[in-house]
């Protein structure tokens, strides 16, 4: 990996615009889905994605790889799936007469993790260490992942027959969660006629390369953030937990990751320092989709309560 040198703010800004730009010449996807896949990237995060099929899930991924000329890997969840077939296993060389290790799909820059509720809980484990650490430990021996590295699981939230409902532990696992939608009709007619003789995302170039994208994760870290702001994200994940209608609300890794995308947020807007506006911009991607609901309570909720700890908690 060739050596990048240290970005600003101001560089930060020009180089989303420029995987956005380029992601969407292949994908049509909402502005507000694009710009939070954009914040997770910089901010070292991973993406829940939860739609219907056929939206575009898959090709969104692809192209983000490519844009950014990054390894890619996808993964198809299935009831029978193990973790060895995600995160590798040791196999036996009977000519050295030693084990190796074999790295399985997880040893990429970007993981497609496709259904990710129809493998199970035991399967699922396997992600944690990888999402959370940054590396996986096989037979006692850890091996770290790539860098940059970022998970992007899709789940089907209207079909429920054969998968196994995400635990919270996992749910946090998950900087943001987004949906795709469909796309209005006409974008929909275009969409036809660009993909009906080629997939478009085939001729997605790189704009970009993986150590300019550390440089800007690395960018995004150095964003201030004041006190005062942190205190802000604190009561407004507080506020989650007394709600009446939560009966985990978020955790303090929520709110880490919340200021984390916050900081992403200013510097993707070429700021140096992260403002209340960019926590309120970012509140509901990041807190809802961790929210443990008290019985009797709506899914539709989630994002009710985050708007209501936005609206009651002041910014200080």
């Amino acid at each position: 990996m060739d050596s990048v040198g240290q970005l600003g703010p101001t560089d930060v800004a020009e180089l989303g615009s420029r995987i956005a730009a380029n992601v969407a010449r292949a994908v049509k996807v909402p502005e507000g889905a694009l710009r939070d896949l954009l914040i997770a990237l910089m901010a070292a995060g991973h993406v829940l994605i939860e739609d219907n099929p056929g939206v575009g899930k898959t090709a969104l991924a692809r192209a983000l790889a490519s844009s950014i000329d990054a390894e890619f890997s996808r993964i198809q969840c299935t009831s029978d799936m193990l973790p060895s077939d995600l995160i590798g296993t040791n196999v036996f060389n009977q000519r050295d007469a030693r084990f190796e290790f074999r790295p399985g799909p997880v040893f990429a820059n970007m993981v497609l993790v496709d259904e990710i509720n129809r493998a199970s809980p035991k399967t699922q484990s396997g992600l944690l260490e990888c999402m959370q650490e940054r590396r996986v430990t096989v037979d006692g021996v850890t091996h770290e992942l790539a860098r940059p590295f970022v998970v992007m699981a899709t789940q089907n939230p209207v079909e429920y027959e054969g998968t196994y409902p995400l635990p919270e532990a996992q749910l946090d696992r998950f900087m943001v969660r987004i949906s795709l939608g469909y796309p209005a009709a006409g974008e929909e007619a275009a969409m036809l006629s660009e993909h009906a003789a080629r997939d478009r995302v085939l001729d997605v170039e790189a704009v970009t390369a993986t150590a300019e994208v550390i440089a800007a994760q690395e960018a995004a870290a150095r964003v201030y953030a004041s006190d005062p702001l942190c205190r802000y994200v604190v009561a407004l994940v507080d506020h989650t937990r007394g709600d009446p209608r939560t009966e985990l609300g978020a955790s303090p890794r929520a709110g880490l990751w919340l200021l984390r995308a916050a900081m992403a947020h200013a510097a993707l807007q070429g700021r140096d320092h992260a403002t209340p506006d960019d926590v309120q911009a970012l509140a509901v991607s990041v807190l809802a989709h961790r929210l443990l609901l008290a019985p009797g309570s709506e899914e539709h909720e989630r994002e009710r309560i985050v708007a209501d700890a936005l609206s009651a908690v002041p910014a200080l």
